[in-house]
């Protein structure tokens, strides 16, 4: 995957036409998980980019109406930081998990792709998608990966985004 965040400066730089409506990103940052060693070495992977996997991933937003704000959209487990949630996702069992929407004071500066933009209220959207959303979160199956993918494409109409993405951070490492 190489260190180099990939972001595109021009993405980010001015805000998103009215026309075009809402710019849609996704981001990335380390999973959690509990205190001390098992943080480290999440952390430690994270930092040197060692696995495309071991990283969190969630769909951003940034508005065209005044004020502009990034909305953050992801789905984790309740608790993601318990040591039997952790065991039970490990094992393939169904862990309790939540969407969450959150605002953000900008975008971060690494691993934050622009992946597409939409023309419709994304916070109705997301309403919408997260209605219909199984909460069973079972890693690998039905986790932040698949509710990333499944939020663009409803938004964007992008199938896969994660996989593009994969192919993009591959071919500059």
């Amino acid at each position: 995957m190489g260190g180099v965040g990939l972001i595109v400066a021009n993405s980010i730089g001015k805000p998103p036409s009215p026309a075009r409506g809402s710019d849609v990103f996704v981001a990335a940052v380390p999973l959690r998980a509990t205190n001390g060693p098992p943080q480290l070495l999440m952390s430690a992977a994270y930092s040197f980019s060692l696995s495309w996997d071991l990283q969190h991933f969630m769909v951003l937003s940034i508005s065209s109406h005044p004020p502009s704000q990034v909305l953050v959209f992801d789905f984790q487990p309740e608790d993601p930081e318990s040591v039997y949630a952790a065991l039970a996702a490990l094992s393939g069992r169904k862990v309790p998990g939540v969407v969450q929407t959150r605002k953000m004071n900008k975008l971060p500066k690494m691993r934050c792709w622009r992946v597409g933009s939409c023309d419709v209220d994304v916070e109705d959207a997301i309403h919408k998608f997260n209605s219909n959303w199984d909460t069973d979160l079972i890693v690998g199956q039905h986790d932040c990966r698949h509710y990333t993918n499944g939020v663009v494409e409803y938004l964007t109409g992008e199938k896969f985004v994660l996989d593009r993405l994969r192919r993009s951070q591959k071919s500059i490492a």
